[in-house]
């Protein structure tokens, strides 16, 4: 039985590796702390499931039009215009099994074979198997540190060629937690307009912004609204990963090919889903209390983990300004030894920390920048500050 050649270029999330080996370590009685899964350690609000149950009591089972339901696709078009400034129809937009599957079919139906798709580095793992099972090539871009991890518009133009047809940027960023602002998205939006190649602006974290600061969407510039295809969903803001609900809002002939897509590779999201999606994006519209209490604690874990990170001596990381995740710098540590391991990449590192020290962190390597890498501090204060301990102590017997 013959397997496509492509597959050989990609491999499972990396993630949900690390948290199944977790979980199989978890079972032999051992205490591991895990900051791999990025996912709210919330449990969904209770109005939203009891949405849910009332769907499946109501017999709200059975096939839905494939763009979505009309009252979520409705509900999601004011959500645009309340929140972003931004004003969509219904036909704009089309809702998903989860963000993934959102991202997947715009890729698909903005790309040719061979089409080039620039990722900026670091990058969330699934962005470059995503454009691989599309039949497009990959480009990755790197950014730096010093600039948070942000596209420059310098470098944003040299990677554009004849080929490029599509950009993907995420803010704010998994991994790096990195926020685009408005002079950082009003700086790209000439090259933008002037290459004339299409964007996906990933916005899945866009409710978990620290520090009193506002979100600027992509969307929010008329100038390249029939170039860029917005995503978002409901799994990071409501804590309902496991609902598997996303949404794109795209130019009317893109989310028409979406749909296409999307209709003869699932036909619908879970209906029951869809409703409890449509009552979470109701119900914040209306009442924050929810949202501003999960805001809340991630401010305080953001500030706890940064504050604990930056104490490790040898590791250098950034603030991050949205998200749930810490992003260090551990390359200092390449080269050096615990009994018969020696760390040569973050592939190494994070398998000592993991058999050795029982902590669970993703390699950066996974991510497209192999001298970092990620925690998610989706988990409480008490596991926060015994993991970083645990980091601390395995850097210190490295010799």
């Amino acid at each position: 039985m013959k397997i496509r050649k492509e597959l050989d270029l990609i491999t499972p999330s990396l993630t949900l590796v690390l948290k199944s080996k977790v979980d199989e370590m978890r079972k032999q009685g051992i205490d591991v702390v895990s900051f791999t899964v990025g996912e709210p350690d919330f449990h969904t609000p209770v109005v939203i499931k009891k949405e849910g149950i009332k769907a499946i009591e109501e017999n709200f089972t059975k096939y839905t039009d494939g763009a979505g339901i009309p009252e979520l696709r409705k509900a999601i078009v004011e959500k645009f215009r309340k929140e972003n400034g931004i004003e969509y129809t219904p036909e704009n937009i089309v809702v998903g099994n989860g963000g993934k599957q959102v991202i997947s079919s715009a890729i698909h139906a903005l790309t040719e074979p061979g089409d080039e798709v620039i990722i900026p580095t670091p990058y969330w793992l699934s962005y470059p198997a995503m454009a691989i099972l599309a039949n497009a090539k990959p480009v990755f871009l790197e950014t730096k540190a010093e600039n948070d991890y942000r596209v420059t518009p310098e470098d944003l133009k040299k990677a554009i060629t004849p080929k490029t047809s599509l950009l993907l940027l995420n803010s704010p960023s998994n991994p790096t937690g990195g926020v685009y602002h408005k002079e950082h998205l009003e700086a790209l939006l000439p090259i933008i307009q002037e290459s004339k190649i299409a964007v996906i602006s990933d916005e899945i974290y866009e409710k978990l912004l620290y520090d009193g600061l506002p979100f600027v969407s992509m969307g929010q510039y008329p100038q390249i609204k029939e170039q860029l295809v917005v995503v978002n969903g409901v799994s990071k803001s409501f804590a309902m990963t496991g609902w598997r609900i996303g949404y794109a809002a795209a130019p009317l002939k893109v989310a028409k090919a979406m749909i296409k897509i999307e209709s003869h590779l699932t036909g619908n999201a879970c209906s029951v889903s869809q409703k409890a999606a449509w009552k979470a994006i109701q119900n914040n519209l209306e009442d924050q209390t929810e949202l501003k209490r999960m805001q809340t604690a991630f401010q305080k874990r953001r500030d706890l983990g940064y504050e604990l990170i930056c104490k490790i001596p040898g590791l250098r990381c950034t603030l991050p300004q949205g998200a749930f995740y810490l992003f260090p710098d551990a390359s200092s540590f390449y080269g050096k030894s615990y009994e018969t391991r020696k760390i040569q990449n973050s592939k190494d590192l994070c398998e000592y920390l993991l058999e050795v020290c029982h902590v669970s962190v993703v390699p950066g390597l996974d991510f497209g920048n192999d001298r970092c890498f990620r925690i998610s501090f989706a988990t409480s204060e008490e596991e926060i500050r015994k993991g970083m301990q645990r980091i601390q102590t395995g850097l210190e017997r490295l010799k």
